[in-house]
């Protein structure tokens, strides 16, 4: 106890010291600078415009950061709004009319010798082309409502026949639905099928060029593009 009281003590005259001496470093701070008051109002004057300057530059580049945000994502939600607005008249048209358009579209990026099955028991091949670089293009077209997605059984056919079948070197499935399966998606990657949903096609409606789009592949869809295994 008597330990105690006596360490109690001594970090009382402690903190008494610590004020004491404080106060005599102000008083000598203060006379310093009274006495070289010449020498010490421009750098302090230097150090307050600095801290003023590089406070209003901070705000100043907040701001910006906010605004080019605020700038992409009303840009983001533009361009939704327009592929949707395209999409609408895509929504309109019959699977044969939709094969016809997606045929139209590749013609519109270059593709050559663009033929259109337009009927059922085509194996896959709803429109076949060749790119501008000459690679065999087989494009199997799902003209679904938006909110469904594509199974994995769909997929699975158009895996068996494009290759195999149809000789594709570039197969691409285009879809008027929002996304792909998570198992339609992970066979479509596997086996190097090209899937392009909903939000992909309406950029290709509204003006991307297919051969932009083919790296995507299933990507910004409502599924993930790695789906786990």
């Amino acid at each position: 106890m008597a330990a105690r009281r006596r360490r109690r003590r001594l970090k009382k005259r402690t903190r008494k010291q610590l004020k004491v001496w404080g106060a005599v470093a102000a008083v000598v701070a203060a006379v310093w600078v009274a006495g070289n008051w010449a020498r010490v109002w421009p750098v302090l004057a230097a150090a307050t415009a600095a801290a003023v300057l590089g406070g209003a530059g901070w705000a100043l580049l907040r701001a910006h950061r906010r605004a080019v945000g605020q700038d992409l994502a009303w840009r983001a939600q533009e361009e939704a709004r327009a592929r949707e607005l395209s999409m609408a008249q895509v929504d309109a048209l019959t699977w044969q009319e939709f094969e016809t358009y997606v045929a139209q579209l590749c013609r519109r990026d270059g593709c050559r010798q663009v033929v259109v099955s337009g009927r059922s028991g085509d194996l896959g091949a709803d429109v076949v082309a060749y790119l501008p670089d000459g690679r065999k293009l087989v494009i199997q077209c799902k003209k679904y409502a938006p909110h469904r997605s594509v199974s994995s059984q769909d997929m699975q056919k158009f895996v068996g026949t494009a290759r195999l079948e149809h000789g594709a070197d570039v197969a691409l499935f285009v879809t008027t639905c929002r996304a792909f399966t998570r198992d339609a998606l992970g066979l479509a990657l596997r086996q190097d099928i090209v899937a392009l949903h909903r939000d992909l096609l309406g950029s290709w409606v509204k003006g991307a060029h297919l051969e932009s789009l083919i790296p995507l592949n299933g990507s910004g869809g409502g599924t993930r593009r790695r789906p786990s295994t």
